[in-house]
């Protein structure tokens, strides 16, 4: 039995959403091939994530040179807290999904507090003499995205910085098994926009059988 996180970070629903559709029949056929895995839903815009910020820092310092739990104040040890439990949750997680739109050629913010949260030196990543090194073997990733133009080859390709940046983040902890599938050019060509959705939730339900 695998352990699954359908990580989404959309605020509207596969309804108003590409991404969110095609999220929503990848994992419902992956449920149906894979029926004794465990699958937590994950929604970021849902979700506490601590940012980091002061006193997150000052926590950490304070466990870091040996200062015993109730040194923290109330507002630190919460935030601490809480990001350990996002940590532990992705580093106990067999499989990832990550469901997300492109926001100004990236993802929406709150998938980069998210990464902040489980790309913790010592945890998920280690610095050696010759560099870091990921912790996390035998996982895999499977990112889908939607865009409103064509980014995956071309001349805008330099131009995506979302799963660019998910894939190396992955890589340097470890995480190399990583997939993704992009549903792209729905704005760029308005008239075809519900055959490219089509395609993509098709394309999805394909996907799942193998992750």
């Amino acid at each position: 039995m695998n352990k699954v996180l359908f990580i989404t970070a959309n605020p509207n629903d596969e309804n108003h959403s590409y991404s969110m559709a095609a999220g929503k029949a990848f994992i419902e056929t992956y449920q149906e091939a894979n029926a004794t895995d465990e699958i937590v839903t994950i929604d970021l815009f849902q979700e506490h994530v601590p940012q980091l910020d002061a006193e997150v820092f000052s926590g950490w310092g304070k466990l870091r040179a040996g200062q015993p739990v109730d040194a923290l104040s109330a507002e630190e040890l919460a935030k601490v807290g809480r990001l350990d439990e996002i940590l532990e949750q992705f580093m106990a997680a067999d499989k990832m999904i990550f469901v997300t739109p492109m926001w100004n050629f990236s993802f929406p913010a709150v998938v980069k507090s998210y990464i902040d949260a489980i790309a913790v030196p010592g945890k998920t990543f280690k610095y050696t003499a010759t560099g870091a090194v990921g912790l996390l073997q035998d996982k895999k990733v499977f990112h889908i995205q939607a865009r409103g133009d064509f980014y995956s080859t071309g001349h805008l390709a330099e131009e995506e910085l979302g799963n660019r940046y998910l894939k190396f983040i992955m890589a340097f902890m470890g995480i190399t098994e990583y997939e993704g599938l992009f549903i792209e050019g729905q704005a760029k060509m308005p008239a075809k926009a519900a055959e490219i959705k089509a395609a993509g939730i098709e394309r999805a339900k394909a996907a799942a059988m193998s992750f």
